[in-house]
């Protein structure tokens, strides 16, 4: 059981290193700068006027 749990280990912490390897790369350099601004690339909201508070006038 226990030489189980050690290949497993070890299976699960080879995938990790490549997939941050690959994450990193020189050749995802430009998709990873991409998705970086995207957030920036929606539109901006329309600011909507909130209804006054009938209760609440000048």
């Amino acid at each position: 059981m226990n030489l189980l749990a050690g290949l497993s280990t070890a299976i699960c912490l080879a995938a990790f290193l490549a997939i941050c390897c690959w994450a990193w790369s020189s050749g995802r350099k430009n998709a990873n700068r991409e998705s970086a601004l995207l957030p920036f690339a929606l539109p901006d909201e329309a600011q909507e006027a909130r209804p006054r508070h009938p209760t609440l006038q000048d």
